[in-house]
């Protein structure tokens, strides 16, 4: 199976091949009557190359490997055990006594034929797995087979190790040849040979002195003069068909981390199915705690079927990873919905940069870096600066000026949508609060990048030459609001319901202040130098609209919030540049946008911007929709790869599709064996006649009989006439214990006359056959 498997391969018949053997005997039998001279052991013990080897043990087993050319496993990330240097298979045909004698000659062509394929010389084999049933005659000749190709090339003596696993675990029949396979490519991946048991003395018609092998009787650790490794594995078939493999190492690379944080996903169709595969992974953990945690994450995002019940966890490393799975509970689990939710994405405006805003990520992810990297570098000769050195290396207070806050606000919130995006967080709907709209609109296709950067540039500095004011966050309902706005103050945004901005010149500011804290009305003064969103806005509306009637403004491809309206903006809307112009100066209406917004069934709300400003006035208009952010907060210590890994976990517990190859487009990571599935089975076996199997009787309660006569048995036939029992209307069934005088027979014929069933049984007989009868 193996060696077919390798030639679809190779001749790229397939991309990925199962081959194995399965040996499964399901009658139930176990056990043996052992008969000399044949191939099963006399004591259950299978001694390969040992002087009382006289047989082997049947089992049961099934082993299967996955196979895949070389150079596409090395591109997919697998974890490759070893690599299959070569391999042949042939018939010993004609040249065999019989059909279960093996033969040195087809053996050895075989075995040449493989180390031909392979392009290897056989003093380079440093162990091979042979087929080794423990018998007297099979013994010596696959010896012989192996020293007369090895002495064909070399003199070396006693340079190669050679064992069975047939010692282990007795021979599977179809699974033989797969098991030694395995077991052989285990050695190799951990580099020990592992020892052939029950051998003391070596057969007397093996020289294993004079021959290139000895037989490994112990654990060893494989050390090699010559690099790589390499293994060879016999499998003889009775019929005369022999395989034969040459397996070398793998070089393992190292795992390149791209993080010191990582998502671990783990999913099943059932609560307590999930509970387990948690048990297990935090053991496997515990066991294994020099595994690469990012190939772990990996693993379990590429390698793993997402079902209907999840959980995730955000990790450092794989001792928090154990601690975490540690207090994972279930327990109000529910399945994820049968429709994908959508996701609308929040874009925050001006007031939620913060210095370092997003610096980890464009440390540590390249798609984010790129896009940074492609906005500031358009804005370098608008802005006259490069903006990067304002967001990262500038003091604390480089992102206040409006000229300067507006564009790092939109490359910021740019960059993290084509990160979400990247990942296959792609949006449904999208809101932005001032400034935010314009990533909204560019993404929409409203505005080219080139075009959006080029008008938010010269949005922030016409609204900072305007004249100075302040903004005023107030915890009242806007028709409230309303009736405080004295001395040329305006309304500048309805945040939430309870929840709105103020604006105005700094005196007219400072006095609604002090009049709200004399009420005990709760309200904060915004870090703004300007009063945005208001009549002092006013100069420059006029020169703004003139900008944009220079750029091509096309129809929205997604839908999204309009600011002014508080509703999905219209294609006229959104092509008209006098809009653009009211949008600068009237209300932001955010509350109503979002009300519209949550118009949506089944929608998540992701804020991708810096901090959780809108996070906040979402919560404040509905508590029960899920809401995540994508930054931490400036007064959080909380890593923002960490925040990201977060909100992307609970989007998949969502479920959210993410697109886990783009997550990993630009690291190299691989696949690791990883505990699988843990199916909670159910037996469906069906038992025979189950209707005619008596129900278990109590046990009566055992005692000691007072009457000595009572403690023992005398068997006693009961006489009664055969016509009598023997009824043609109401035929039975009977089961006669024949001898050799004849009289059994005769009464079976008897009965049968009389319309009977009748079986018998005479010595001989076998037990399976008398059952098969009765069935």
């Amino acid at each position: 199976a193996v060696h077919l498997a390798c030639q679809s391969l190779l001749n790229r018949e397939c991309d990925m091949a199962l081959a194995g053997g399965v040996a499964i005997d399901a009658s139930g039998q176990t056990g043996y009557l052992y008969q000399e001279d044949g191939v099963m052991s006399p004591d259950g013990y299978c001694r390969t190359f040992d002087a009382e080897a006289k047989g082997t043990v049947f089992g049961d087993g099934v082993g299967i490997v996955v196979l895949k050319r070389l150079s596409v496993a090395i591109a997919d990330q697998d974890y490759i055990y070893a690599i299959i240097k070569g391999s042949a298979i042939n018939n010993d045909g004609s040249q065999k006594v019989g059909l279960t004698a093996p033969s040195v000659t087809g053996q050895a062509a075989v075995i040449a034929a493989a180390l031909a394929k392979a392009k290897v010389e056989p003093d380079t084999i440093q162990y091979v797995e042979a087929h080794g049933t423990g018998t007297a005659l099979g013994d010596p000749i696959e010896i012989a087979a192996l020293t007369k190709v090895f002495r064909s090339h070399t003199a070396r003596k006693q340079f190669c190790a050679i064992g069975s696993v047939k010692t282990n675990i007795g021979h599977l029949d179809a699974a033989a040849g797969i098991t030694g396979f395995i077991k052989t490519a285990l050695a190799l991946k951990h580099q020990q040979i592992p020892p052939s048991l029950n051998f003391q003395t070596s057969n007397p018609q093996i020289d294993f002195a004079n021959s290139p092998f000895f037989v490994n009787t112990h654990i060893s650790n494989w050390q090699s003069q010559v690099a790589p490794r390499r293994a060879a594995v016999s499998s003889f078939g009775m019929g005369g068909t022999n395989a034969h493999a040459i397996l070398e190492e793998f070089p393992a690379s190292p795992s390149k981390l791209s993080s010191s944080w990582e998502l671990l996903l783990l999913s099943a169709k059932t609560p307590t199915a999930l509970s387990t595969s948690i048990n297990n992974l935090h053991q496997h953990l515990q066991e294994h705690s020099d595994l690469a945690i990012a190939d772990v994450a990996y693993t379990l995002q590429i390698g793993r079927q997402p079902f209907d019940y999840r959980a995730m966890i955000v990790v450092q490393d794989s001792l928090t990873a154990v601690q975490s799975l540690s207090k994972l509970k279930v327990d109000d689990l529910q399945p994820i919905a049968a429709t994908p939710p959508a996701i609308a994405f929040l874009f925050p405006g001006q007031g939620s940069q913060y210095s370092q805003m997003g610096r980890e990520l464009y440390e540590t992810e390249p798609t984010f870096q790129a896009e940074i990297d492609r906005c500031c570098e358009f804005l370098q000769p608008i802005l006259q600066l490069d903006l990067r050195d304002r967001l990262y290396h500038s003091a604390a207070d480089a992102l206040t000026q409006t000229a300067i806050a507006q564009p790092a606000l939109f490359t910021l919130e740019y960059a993290l949508a084509k990160l979400w995006i990247s990942w296959g967080i792609y949006p449904e709907a999208m809101i932005g609060h001032s400034i935010g709209e314009y990533v909204a609109a560019c993404l929409a296709g409203v505005l080219t990048l080139e075009d959006a950067l080029r008008l938010v540039a010269i949005r922030g500095k016409l609204m900072q030459s305007c004249a100075a004011g302040a903004m005023l966050s107030i915890a009242l309902p806007a028709d409230q609001v309303k009736t405080l706005l004295e001395n040329n103050l305006t309304l500048a945004a309805v945040n939430a319901p309870k929840l709105c901005v103020v604006s105005g010149s700094h005196a007219a500011i400072e006095t609604l202040e002090q009049q709200l804290t004399l009420k005990g009305i709760l309200s904060r003064r915004l870090q703004t130098s300007h009063a945005f969103h208001s009549p002092q806005m006013e100069p420059i509306v006029a020169d703004f609209i003139s900008q944009v009637q220079q750029v091509k403004l096309s129809p929205p491809k997604l839908p999204f919030i309009s600011n002014v309206t508080g509703t999905w903006i219209t294609p006229t809307q959104a092509t008209d540049p006098i809009y653009w112009g009211q949008q600068l100066r009237q209300t932001v209406q955010f509350a109503s946008g979002l009300d519209t917004l949550l118009q949506k069934p089944n929608l998540i709300l992701l804020e991708v911007g810096a901090g959780r400003t809108l996070s906040t006035f979402a919560k404040q208009t509905i508590a029960s929709i899920p809401i995540f952010h994508s930054l931490r907060h400036p007064q959080e210590q909380t890593p923002d790869r960490a925040i990201m890994l977060n909100t992307l976990g609970n989007l998949w517990l969502a479920g959210v599709e993410v697109d886990w190859k783009g997550f990993h487009a630009t690291e190299k990571r691989q696949r690791v064996p990883l505990p699988t599935y843990p199916f909670e089975h159910q037996r469906y076996w069906v038992d025979l006649h189950p209707s005619n199997v008596p129900l278990p009787q109590p046990t009566p309660e055992l005692h000691k009989h007072s009457d000595i006569a009572q403690w023992f048995y005398v068997p006693s036939w009961k006489r009664l006439p055969l016509s009598s029992i023997a009824d043609e209307r109401s035929p039975q069934c009977w089961l006669i214990f024949t001898e050799l005088q004849g009289i059994g027979q005769a009464l079976a014929q008897r009965l049968q006359q009389l319309n009977q069933t009748v079986m018998t049984v005479s010595q001989g007989d076998r037990f399976s056959q008398i059952i098969s009868t009765i069935r």
